[in-house]
């Protein structure tokens, strides 16, 4: 990387080297996504630790919906930050995000559990999963903004790439801390306490975080535009408040957020959601595929901005939200097939068929935890979502029991409804044990057989989509910047990012899950990140321009 940036005259007045302002920033912003990540990494050990009263399907979901949480309130953050970045400056506000989201993290390896105090734990969780998502809400947006306006017109995308590589050196750190103190301390004794070892090592992430950042001064662009007096003093009014603004902050949007959302967290955390809970992978073999295919990611990331800065951005982009749109449902399906073969033969050979009531059957979420599904078609549903099977739904007469028909086998459920807790716990744990039993029968296995299992095969499943969300997200940070104006960039361009990644995005793993729990189809989830996907397709190929070489002064 140069030492500084003496590309163009717009650039001179630079005062900090190029090489500080890339590292210093892209350090910080991995130091953030390692926070954040390692809940969305320990979703099903959280979900044991904090939400004990609810039933096993109910607390995963329980889990990943608090794992979106932290998203649901990044826009709020992007507003809050990005008018503190857009008037006050860029260094400051995300100093200030990253002191936030190390802090919240490092408290969450102290906090009770439900098991210690209650409903105390849980409450504490998602306080501060809340701060979490505000501090990240500030943080992508400034980190991107202040390289931009370091960066010559002509390799802009390519710096601004290491931003964009920093979520994944954040994820590898998250997953090899993880995978380390795993080892080391062993699954019994990471189950009950060495969960709490990857957020405490946050504290000392974020001491080195804010020496880098403190060395860094303010960005060229806006202490012109400050030295002018011409900063905003109103930038919500600005951005959102002017057509001329707002239709790009919606362009940005539906033309390529829904789908970055959709797409880099399919490829990242519902894939892994997935390859544990319905292809029954060993989750050290998950953990260690997912490390190889995210170091591999870091490089492309800058690759393909490196790309962008020749061919144009818009159709590298365009490029992987249609790579992964094509891949969805055929990667997925191959990954059942390869990594656990014996799991699709016996799909194929004894396919399961719940025969119930509809009246009878919820929706089986509830977060609270104060439903019971108690029903018989409740109780052979959940057993079957826990179990990671695919399953038809044929429709009975009233006032028949639910049945489960494996092969030729027929288990009936017990209806639970209206019996006192102890005598439902002993009915669930019967139609459990009957229904694990005839699927063992039928050849079901509990656990994908490593022997049999096409690990390579998976992982160039994985390697899929990795290039897509790579090509997709690498270009990204330079396209945004380039599509606002100085004055309020910060605001105007961090709000439809945490609206895509956050809401979109960091509800894939929830939403999917939950709608594979409804339809009994463990590929019904796929619909949810489709969709926005391709509504971005669409968009980005007809309404985007080109923004390569675009002054952002």
């Amino acid at each position: 990387m140069a030492e500084a940036v003496v590309a163009d005259e717009t650039h001179q007045t630079a005062a900090t080297p190029m090489r500080t302002v890339v590292v210093a920033s892209a350090a910080g912003t991995a130091f953030e996504w390692y926070d954040f990540f390692i809940f969305g990494t320990l979703a099903s050990l959280i979900s044991r630790n904090f939400f004990a009263n609810l039933t096993d399907t109910a607390g995963l979901i329980a889990a990943l919906a608090l794992f979106g949480a932290g998203f649901a309130f990044r826009p709020l953050g992007a507003l809050v930050f990005g008018r503190m970045g857009d008037k006050v400056g860029r260094k400051g506000a995300f100093l200030i995000t990253v002191t936030m989201m190390g802090g919240a993290t490092f408290a969450i390896g102290l906090l009770p559990t439900y098991q210690q105090a209650g409903m105390i734990g849980p409450v504490l969780l998602i306080t501060l999963r809340i701060l979490q998502g505000l501090a990240l809400g500030g943080e992508y947006g400034g980190a991107a903004i202040y390289v931009a306006e370091h960066a010559p017109a002509n390799r802009r995308a390519e710096y601004t790439g290491w931003i964009q590589t920093s979520a994944a050196f954040g994820l590898v750190g998250a997953l090899l801390v993880i995978l380390a103190t795993r080892t080391i301390v062993g699954e019994e004794a990471f189950a009950a306490w060495g969960w709490r070892v990857p957020f405490l090592v946050s504290a000392g992430l974020l001491a080195i975080s804010i020496f880098m950042r403190l060395k860094l001064s303010e960005s060229p662009s806006f202490r012109r535009l400050k030295e002018a007096g011409e900063q905003t003093k109103a930038p919500f009014a600005e951005a959102f408040g002017r057509w001329s603004n707002l239709k790009i902050v919606l362009l940005v949007l539906l033309a390529f957020m829904f789908a970055q959302g959709a797409v880099w967290y399919t490829a990242f955390f519902y894939i892994q959601v997935f390859m544990e809970r319905f292809v029954r992978i060993d989750p050290k073999t998950v953990n260690g595929l997912m490390i190889a295919a995210t170091i591999v990611s870091a490089p492309l990331y800058v690759f393909f901005a490196w790309l962008s800065d020749r061919v144009g951005r818009k159709w590298v982009m365009w490029f992987g939200m249609t790579l992964a749109l094509v891949a969805y449902f055929p990667a997925f399906q191959g990954l059942s097939k390869m990594g656990n073969p014996a799991i699709a033969e016996a799909q194929a050979a004894s396919p399961v068929v719940v025969i119930a009531d509809p009246a009878t059957c919820s929706l089986q979420f509830d977060p609270v935890g104060k439903a019971t599904f108690a029903t018989s078609c409740d109780i052979a549903k959940s057993t079957l979502a826990n179990a990671g099977i695919s399953y038809e739904n044929r429709e009975a007469l009233p006032g028949y029991p639910a049945r489960v028909l494996i092969g030729e086998t027929e288990v009936v459920s017990i209806e639970g409804a209206g019996l006192p807790p102890a005598e439902l716990k002993a009915a669930k744990a019967k139609v459990e044990a009957d229904i694990k039993a005839a699927l063992t029968a039928n050849g079901y296995p509990d656990k994908a057989d490593p022997e049999r299992a096409n690990i390579l095969g998976v992982f160039a499943i994985l390697m899929v989509f990795v290039i897509a969300a790579t090509a997709l997200y690498g270009p990204m940070a330079a396209a945004l910047v380039e599509l606002f104006p100085t004055r309020i960039r910060y605001t105007a361009l961090s709000l439809p990012y945490h609206i895509g990644t956050g809401w979109v995005g960091g509800f894939v793993p929830f939403t999917a899950f939950a709608i594979v729990t409804a339809t009994g189809d463990i590929y019904s989830g796929l619909w949810y990140p489709f969709v926005f996907t391709a509504i971005s397709v669409v968009v980005t190929l007809f309404f985007l321009p080109e923004t390569k070489g675009r002054s952002i002064d």
